[in-house]
């Protein structure tokens, strides 16, 4: 499984589209709509601990009818965080 990454306080704004496509009082709002994400995961992809799940990016955007053109994206592997990790925690021995 993929994640999306954006820039800087995009992956928020983007929520923040979301929320106002939808109609949704707030970011709990979003929960109604049937998506299996627990609030707080949701708390951590909007204060961009965390990025993004691909499928549930493209669930998001169908539901909101956002559309993909509009947003500056990229996709990258979920072991993305972990290979960069891995070269800086690296011990010279």
């Amino acid at each position: 499984m993929r994640r999306v990454r954006f820039g800087k306080g995009e992956q928020r704004k983007f929520l923040e589209l979301v929320i106002g496509k939808l109609n949704s009082p707030s970011l709990r709002g979003i929960l109604q709509f049937g998506f299996g994400v627990p609030y707080s995961t949701l708390k951590n992809y909007y204060n961009e601990s965390r990025l993004l799940p691909e499928d549930f990016f493209r669930d998001l955007c169908g539901v909101a009818k956002v559309d993909f053109g509009e947003l500056k994206f990229e996709f990258v592997d979920e072991n993305w965080g972990q290979v960069r990790g891995g070269k800086v925690g690296k011990r010279k021995g």
